[in-house]
């Protein structure tokens, strides 16, 4: 029986990464007509790839989803409207921080804008401008969040914030530095990755599921939108003070 659902999880990744796999194949075979360079590696790679995505996908339903939810149930059934505001932040500024593709994103974005003589090329300097990046992400996530989980508790409807976070988004950029615009523009996709997305979404879909009169598909959704929406407003601000 183990084997059979590590056999049906394996065959579910493999349908996952099959529109990749189809699309590098159709252009390097009918466009550049030329044989993968290094075919071992990347055969191996492959299997890398699905492995990592089965256990990955596992981790979360066995882990990630299991303990938002459960969390979010308990603090709900507590009725301490303080402690779930301070989870929400706590859990939204913590993944975000530990985010790798917000880290990656933030040592790029210090190394050129030290190329480009915006910032001291020195290491330290570096340093601080891609730490300060980070915290700026994180903190906005964490803000971000909260405002979601008061969302859901008010009845709020999402649409109204939404709209006005863009409004705050296109004003900001008029008086942004250029040189951070793109970088905060990014910022609001980076922040919406493997270590976010799980857990936020499972505090949703959890407190929604524990307040009488929230539907778990209307209100419990929704966080993601606002994990991606500030982040782009605070990084053009941290770009107005560095810059």
């Amino acid at each position: 029986m183990i084997l059979s659902i590590i056999l049906k999880k394996i065959k579910q990744s493999i349908i996952d990464l099959l529109p990749i796999i189809l699309v590098i194949a159709f252009f390097q075979i009918f466009v550049l007509k030329q044989p993968l360079p290094q075919m071992g590696e990347v055969l191996f790679g492959g299997l890398l790839v699905v492995a990592g995505l089965t256990l990955f996908i596992q981790g979360l339903e066995m882990g990630l989803f299991p303990i938002g939810e459960s969390m979010a149930h308990a603090l709900a059934r507590k009725g301490s409207l303080f402690w779930l505001l301070c989870f929400a932040f706590a859990l939204g500024f913590s993944t975000t921080v530990a985010e790798p593709a917000l880290i990656a994103v933030a040592l790029e974005a210090a190394e050129i804008a030290g190329k480009g003589g915006l910032i001291d090329q020195g290491k330290e300097s570096l340093s601080q401008y891609a730490f300060g990046l980070r915290i700026s992400v994180a903190f906005s996530v964490g803000l971000a969040i909260l405002i979601g989980v008061m969302r859901i508790i008010r009845g709020w409807p999402i649409h109204y914030l939404i709209i006005g976070g863009y409004v705050v988004v296109m004003l900001m950029t008029i008086i942004a530095p250029k040189e951070i615009i793109g970088i905060a523009y990014d910022a609001g996709g980076v922040t919406t990755s493997t270590i976010t997305v799980p857990l936020v979404a499972a505090l949703g879909v959890g407190l929604a599921s524990s307040i009488r009169g929230r539907s778990p598909l209307v209100d419990g959704f929704g966080l993601i939108a606002f994990a991606s929406l500030l982040p782009m407003i605070f990084v053009m601000g941290y770009g107005l003070i560095i810059f």
